[in-house]
């Protein structure tokens, strides 16, 4: 299914149903009293989390939902039917915006969580609710309540235990199939993930948790730039950020570059994430392997020197080769230490 993180909707809670002004007409009782009943409620509109969905998809192609009116108030004082409530389902961790002023209505994080998005109207009253002792036939009532109208931008942000992050090319949509059953778009050329994936990693006895691959960054991408803010949104709800450096690249200044560029990009768009547990990775060591040997040895050169400059910021590092599975093993043993303490 294609997936759709963003929705422009327009909601309509229930009107509020008529009270009604009626007096009784019954055989033997010339001067029956007032008994026209009150209006019923309209329905709410409501935002619902559900598991099983991933995708905001259904909302582009019908745009506005409209909760049921209220009844009408009836003759011996009943009172009119309030209107059901409109549940619209939706992922867990959708976020609703007010188009209009950009204020944030709330949101929905796990299966079950209930959003209130706009309050149906209260039902009209009826004439019998202004009985008095010197006015014993009223014909007032009061209006009903019009339900509230909003226009909604629906946003949503992936709940997972780990995010990865890194330029694009860094080896992220190899490296979750590799460690899931997701199976993600993979080429040799940037943005090939477009939109984020999700798989669920089982690692020796531990629990499984969920790991987010998420669209590459660029520079500019805290300002909107390149798919910009699609990757940033979907890490503000990870646990833990595995940054992952591709470490083909044929200098080490280019694999510095990635590394702070990717760091910069985090604090200009939100300096939390800074400090939020990250395992830095190297990725694509395989690439020593490479049968030039003058193109070998010039890579260990930009390894050793990107290595130095880890170590010079007191950085930790792991080295992996999706391809040839090497130091999988040992990143998944960290990732569970570190999600073990958090």
């Amino acid at each position: 299914m294609k997936f759709i993180d963003t929705a422009e909707i327009k909601v309509k809670a229930g009107d509020g149903g008529l009270g009604m002004s009626h007096f009784r007409r019954e055989k033997y009782v010339p001067a029956g009293g007032p008994d026209g009943g009150n209006g019923g409620n309209g329905g709410d509109v409501y935002l619902y989390a559900t598991e099983g969905l991933s995708t905001l998809l259904d909302f582009r192609y019908q745009r506005f939902h409209e909760a049921e009116a209220g009844g009408k108030g009836g003759t011996n004082n009943r009172q009119g039917r309030c209107g059901d409530d409109l549940i619209l389902k939706v992922p867990c961790g959708t976020v609703a915006y007010d188009s209009e002023s950009g204020e944030i209505i709330g949101e929905v994080l796990y299966e079950g969580h209930k959003l209130l998005v706009a309050k149906g109207g209260k039902g009209g009253i009826g004439n019998t609710v202004f009985t008095t002792a010197r006015n014993q036939a009223p014909t007032k009532t009061i209006a009903p309540i019009v339900g509230e109208s909003k226009s909604l931008r629906l946003e949503l942000k992936m709940i997972a235990d780990v995010g990865i992050i890194g330029s694009p090319n860094a080896g992220k949509s190899t490296l979750i199939t590799v460690i899931s059953a997701a199976r993600p778009k993979v080429a040799d050329y940037p943005f090939t993930t477009l939109v984020p994936t999700l798989g669920v990693v089982s690692h020796k006895e531990s629990n499984p948790f969920v790991v987010a691959d998420v669209p590459g960054l660029i520079p500019g991408a805290s300002q909107g730039k390149g798919l910009g803010h699609d990757f940033l949104r979907h890490i503000e709800r990870t646990r833990v950020l595995v940054h992952l450096i591709d470490g083909s690249q044929e200098t080490a200044e280019a694999m510095i570059s990635d590394f702070d560029g990717i760091l910069e990009e985090l604090r200009l768009y939100d300096k939390a994430l800074l400090d939020r547990p990250r395992i830095t990775v190297v990725s694509k060591v395989d690439s020593l392997a490479n049968e030039e040997i003058e193109e070998s040895l010039n890579n260990t050169e930009a390894l050793n020197g990107f290595r130095n400059y880890l170590k010079l910021k007191k950085t930790p590092y792991l080295e992996i080769s999706s391809a040839y599975r090497i130091g999988i093993t040992e990143m998944l043993d960290k990732l569970i230490e570190v999600l073990g303490q958090k």
